[in-house]
């Protein structure tokens, strides 16, 4: 049961939008809930035929331009097929940005960087990204895994954490410390490693870490040792990487709004059906004003995120300065996640504290949004940065 009202009322919603709405949200209803209800218990990943579905249906070439193979589309019909696939399975709707995000910098020669982009949009080459490290989370700008210049390639040796999808995507980005020929730290710079799916690259070794929720594929910690890359002749970040990296985090920012969304929407979808079924006290628990204003003020939370984040898709597609903003969607749609999804589990009481309901599924990978992508408080410091100015006298991170 979907009870949100249909969503033609938004302002930036077209017929276009509607059909790839609808599309994704049948997908999720037919092939992606019964897997997760199936897997994620059981802590399984999903199988790699679902990548090749997605592939057949263009989700991981909604950004890519048409030129290149993909849809040509924007952030708001990205966010939109987001949304209804994290109904189904979070993890599964954290795929499409494999292909969607990792496009630009692909690299190569431009022969072989244009069959490689086609390739992405069909789900045939996707990346992993490994930017955080054991010692580094929210402050990248500290990333010690260094890549040093040898001749024609570049030599990456160092450890990183929380790298999802090493195993079964076709590349790995790594964000590294450039050393110049002292040994100094000298910039940074993003190295694809290509890698066989379903192995990590030669010369890389690492195990999975053991997370609460997330299912769906593991995520790693990895140590690269003295992994040899190709040195790109067209990289165009050497140096810069960093920077580079925190602007794409603000369409992963938006994204993540509506993985938060999602979820928060399929909890609220879950506890209306069982407040109708489940019967105390002689009457439909959907009868108590308790739980008539729990659920109302859950739906209104959850509509509020989604307004904001049309309007946030709509600026990133106008290509209009949209860094504070997908922080303020960022923070308020992963708060209302949390929230929404306890509410529901509340609701629905000590079953939905069982893996025989789906709730414990929304409330375990809602409480991941507060952190990935930058936490609530590094979106927090974002927002008051822009308005305040930063700190004086504070060393920045």
């Amino acid at each position: 049961m979907d009870t949100r009202q249909p969503t033609g009322f938004a302002s930036g919603m077209t017929e276009e939008r509607l059909m790839i709405q609808q599309l994704a949200r049948d997908f999720t209803r037919n092939e992606v809930r019964p897997l997760a209800d199936r897997l994620d218990p059981e802590k399984a990943d999903f199988p790699l035929t679902l990548i090749d579905r997605m592939g057949e249906l263009g989700f991981f070439g909604i950004l890519i331009p048409e030129e290149l193979g993909g849809l040509g589309l924007g952030a708001y019909e990205y966010c939109l097929v987001t949304e209804e696939l994290a109904k189904g399975w979070m993890s599964v709707a954290s795929l499409p940005a494999r292909g969607n995000a990792f496009y630009r910098g692909v690299s190569g020669a431009s022969e072989d960087k244009s069959r490689k982009i086609a390739a992405m949009a069909q789900g045939r080459y996707l990346g992993a990204a490994a930017l955080s490290e054991p010692g580094t989370g929210s402050d990248l700008s500290g990333v010690s895994c260094r890549a040093r210049r040898e001749g024609d390639e570049w030599i990456i040796t160092g450890n990183k954490y929380w790298c999802t999808f090493a195993d079964g995507a076709d590349f790995i980005r790594v964000l590294c410390r450039i050393e110049d020929g002292q040994g100094l730290k000298a910039g940074t710079i993003s190295l694809n490693v290509d890698k066989p799916r379903g192995e990590l690259p030669q010369g890389v070794s690492g195990s999975p870490i053991p997370k609460i929720g997330y299912f769906g594929w593991k995520t790693w910690e990895l140590y690269f040792d003295g992994v040899r890359v190709p040195a790109d002749p067209e990289a165009d970040d050497t140096g810069r990487a960093f920077q580079n990296t925190a602007h794409a985090l603000e369409l992963a920012r938006a994204q993540t709004g509506a993985r938060s969304i999602g979820l928060a929407q399929a909890a609220l979808d879950h506890a209306v059906g069982y407040a109708h079924e489940r019967v105390q006290f002689g009457q439909p628990i959907s009868d108590f004003q308790a739980i008539r204003f729990k659920i109302a003020m859950m739906a209104t939370k959850i509509e509020a995120a989604r307004q904001l984040l049309y309007h946030v898709c709509e600026e990133i597609d106008a290509g209009r300065p949209a860094k504070v903003k997908t922080s303020m969607i960022k923070y308020l749609a992963a708060e209302m996640a949390e929230e929404v999804t306890s509410e529901a589990l509340q609701i629905v009481g000590g079953a939905a504290y069982t893996t025989l309901h789906p709730i414990e599924r929304f409330w375990r990978d809602a409480r991941l949004t507060k952190i990935f992508e930058g936490t609530s408080e590094i979106q927090l410091r974002i927002i008051s940065d822009a308005m305040l100015g930063k700190p004086v006298g504070k060393k920045e991170g």
